[in-house]
């Protein structure tokens, strides 16, 4: 499947819907980022977003259950195909990437 952009907050991939069960939305994307800092996340999402790599939050909600002491991870998800380049953005300020 290729993903042919974002649309209200999710990623669309080819014969996705929005409203689509997550495992039709989200085969495309991969965790790039897993973090408990939301400064580190901000850092990030600026950073790839100042490169031309469209990115997108997961987990942010989580808080509530959580009940707002930041312990659960949130993770930022990039396309498959701007994995490499994103990893290497990342590395290269100095944040240690999630995954292989």
């Amino acid at each position: 499947m290729r993903c042919v952009g974002l649309a209200w907050g999710h990623f669309l991939c080819c014969g996705g819907f929005p409203f689509a069960p997550l495992a039709l939305r989200l085969p495309c994307v991969k965790v790039v980022l897993q973090t408990t800092d939301p400064t580190v996340m901000a850092f990030a999402r600026a950073l790839l977003a100042g490169e031309g790599i469209d990115c997108f939050e997961m987990d942010v909600n989580m808080s509530v259950l959580e009940g707002g002491i930041g312990i659960l991870p949130r993770r930022l998800m990039v396309r498959t195909s701007d994995y490499t380049q994103a990893r290497r953005i990342l590395e290269d300020n100095g944040m240690t990437p999630t995954g292989e």
